[in-house]
């Protein structure tokens, strides 16, 4: 049995026993639009305000003891952490600046160099493959994560003959721990019970990204998604509780049968706005007095969506609304020095990681570096400088302009000489404007 082959018997088996360590708050357990708990009507808005309160500080105790868990030296367990991470990664303005920034990185170029600086284009085709495409996924993930153990597939060849990767894997972020360069076999284990993974040949198959010691970016933000889930949910209450019009039905009846029907009838009414009572019956609707709910809830979702932009992009006006123009320009460049330090960190990944690998494992990449290709950016009017620059005092071959803007251009015309315009009313040879190529 090969080292992959007893690495996914053990990854493999993931059998829970014991009790499990998770405690988990539905909100449901604290659900005050139960509407059989009536009587509680009165004090709702403070009940919500104390549920809530306890609610996000049941969860910070959670998150914090997790913290402690996971930061143990002797026995560091990262189970119940992640399981909070898991949470964490389902807020959607999380999700959409992870994205954001994670897309700008993807769309980079990139290209392998040989010693001499010459971009070998063959040897970049090994990376145009979807395995490639995942691993830089799971690359960047580690930085909100603060791990990843990536699990290199068989090498096998495509359709063209090409030697290829045929996948690769995240290992279980719960069976890995990254302090002692382990992996479980059943989560939670003692690590000291655990494959060393950074002893070859067992690391000749794996790719290890984020610090050893690292919770990622998600230790933070979960400060402010625990928060932000139970104030949107209470919002949600309060819309419940307060949003329609208080019914109030009142009878002199005595007849026990006859309130009960009554009752029911109200009970069943819903957003219906009839009714059949008795005419001794009088219905009230009681407008509700709690209109400041937008700016309790929703400044509180704002504020923690806000901080959650500058935590993960480093400044908010990208994927928040902006007040001008000359701001946003800054973020940019706040936005742009936080992709260059992501990309660099992806370039050391190839280079002292992935390229080693290959080559070992039969890749014609010996001698190759990974270089992000990074275009000068120009304007229009400085591209229309420099080209003007080179066409005036070089020749410049037609299928320049055909490739860059699939205008067809024939052959250069040669102008002859002109001759100088008449003066002082001589006949001579009407001048005719010397026009450049881009007039």
């Amino acid at each position: 049995m090969g080292f992959k082959d007893k690495l996914r018997q053990i990854i493999g088996a993931q059998e829970q026993t014991g009790s499990d360590m998770i405690h988990s708050d539905k909100f449901g357990d604290f659900n005050l639009a139960d509407p059989r708990d009536r009587k509680r009507l009165k004090k709702v808005v403070i009940d919500l305000q104390r549920e809530s309160a306890r609610l996000s500080e049941h969860d910070i105790a959670q998150w914090r003891y997790a913290c402690q868990l996971a930061r143990n030296y002797d026995f560091p367990n990262r189970q119940l952490l992640y399981d909070i991470y898991g949470d964490v990664n389902l807020d959607a303005h999380l999700s959409g600046t992870i994205a954001q920034l994670n897309d700008f990185v993807k769309a980079r170029s990139f290209k392998l160099v040989t010693p001499e600086g010459d971009t070998d284009d063959e040897a970049a085709r090994y990376f145009d493959q979807p395995w490639f495409k995942d691993l830089i996924d799971y690359v960047l993930e580690a930085r909100y994560w603060g791990h990843s153990l990536i699990e290199l597939g068989d090498v096998i060849s495509d359709e063209s003959g090409r030697k290829t990767f045929d996948g690769v894997e995240l290992i279980d972020r719960k069976h890995v721990v990254p302090e002692y360069g382990r992996v479980t076999k059943l989560r939670g284990d003692d690590w000291r019970s655990g494959m060393l993974y950074r002893e070859k040949p067992t690391s000749d198959w794996l790719i290890e990204v984020g610090r050893k010691d690292s919770l990622g970016l998600f230790e933070k933000a979960a400060m402010h998604t625990i928060p932000k889930k139970y104030a949107l949910a209470f919002w949600d209450t309060f819309a419940e509780m307060f949003g329609i019009p208080i019914r109030i039905a009142k009878t002199s009846s005595r007849d026990e049968a006859e309130r009960t029907k009554m009752a029911n009838m109200m009970e069943k009414m819903g957003a219906k706005a009839w009714g059949v009572f008795d005419e001794t019956t009088d219905i009230e609707l009681v407008e509700s007095g709690k209109s400041d709910a937008f700016n309790v809830y929703d400044k509180r979702v704002s504020r923690a969506n806000s901080e959650l932009s500058k935590l993960i992009l480093h400044q908010t006006m990208t994927i928040d609304d902006g007040s001008s123009y000359s701001q946003s320009e800054t973020h940019m460049d706040v936005l742009k020095n936080l992709i260059e330090s992501i990309c660099d960190g992806i370039r050391d990944m190839v280079n002292c990681q992935l390229l080693p690998r290959m080559l070992k494992h039969g890749f014609d990449v010996k001698g190759l570096s990974f270089e992000w290709d990074d275009p000068v950016d120009y304007t229009p009017e400085q591209q229309v400088a420099f080209e003007r620059l080179v066409v005036e005092n070089y020749e410049v071959p037609g299928s320049y302009f055909e490739d860059k803007y699939g205008v067809p251009a024939g052959e250069r015309i040669n102008r002859s000489m002109i001759p100088p315009p008449a003066q002082n009313g001589q006949n001579g040879p009407e001048k005719k404007e010397q026009k450049s190529f881009f007039d």
